[in-house]
């Protein structure tokens, strides 16, 4: 626990600190995230880390994190056109390699690539909001999805007594999984008592509830594919707590969420 606490501090320190400086510093912060998150998903997956198919998978992430918005460019593809030109290339390493690498593994690289440089491109962008308050929307979710997590901890721990999913992760419980819910609301609900001309009263409601919600369910997800591997972290990098997909696994679900939602009033 106390290496736990140490890495969560020093962890969250530097994490803030460049959500503060934001522009291309925060920019390459996420993006190192996106890349080192997605060598943790090819390695979980026993493919090569370094192999072509891998490669044509940093490729697409760095794509989809690239500072366009920065930099004034225009990508020279669009995201739909990218993603489809990423799938012709890993199904036609199926041919290529005359099935030693299958299509199986190359569903598996793609979905990784999609999900995880998706998420972190979304979390950039958030950042980045055309309103001007990009940090601001950037606390707010992080804050909810947080608050969510240390909710449904505390009151499963003192409350909970029902299995919320025990063939994915068995120590989760239903009646922790509503403190979460409750706690991300109250959270959201201050960031909106603090500015309430920019953030709705309901619309907190709404983001909190969908932070807990969407952001429990990514936490399922990573858990249920780890078991598939037999893993409990998906890397090391961060000591007491795993590798880059265990502590983002909510937040790729819902930044993107709320996005697709149009829940951030801008």
């Amino acid at each position: 626990m106390k290496e736990r606490i140490i890495t969560g501090i020093i962890a969250a320190a530097v994490y803030v600190s460049f959500c503060l400086l934001g522009g291309y510093a925060y920019q390459g912060l996420i993006l190192a995230m996106a890349l080192i998150g997605y060598y943790e998903f090819v390695t979980m997956t026993k493919a090569a880390p370094f192999g072509a198919p891998a490669v044509i998978g940093y490729i697409s992430v760095a794509y989809m994190l690239f500072p366009w918005t920065l930099m004034n460019l225009t990508p020279p593809l669009s995201v739909d056109h990218s993603i489809w030109i990423v799938m012709l290339l890993l199904l036609s390493i199926t041919v290529i390699s005359k099935n030693n690498l299958d299509i199986k593994q190359m569903a598996l690289l793609f979905i990784g690539a999609f999900y995880i440089g998706t998420g972190f491109a979304y979390i950039a962008y958030t950042r980045q909001a055309p309103d001007g308050h990009g940090l601001y929307w950037t606390f707010v979710l992080l804050a909810s999805i947080w608050a969510s997590d240390i909710g449904a901890y505390f009151t499963g721990k003192a409350l909970g007594k029902r299995k919320l999913w025990p063939s994915i992760s068995p120590n989760k419980t239903i009646e922790g999984a509503i403190g979460g819910i409750c706690w991300a609301i109250i959270v959201a609900i201050v960031f909106s008592l603090m500015s309430p001309t920019l953030f709705p009263l309901w619309i907190a409601v709404l983001i909190g509830v969908a932070a807990s919600i969407v952001g429990q369910m990514g936490d399922l997800i990573q858990s249920a594919y780890k078991r598939i591997y037999g893993i409990k972290d998906s890397g090391k990098i961060l000591p007491g707590h795993g590798g880059i997909l265990d502590r983002c696994d909510s937040w790729l679900m819902v930044f993107p969420f709320v996005h697709i939602l149009m829940l951030l009033p801008y």
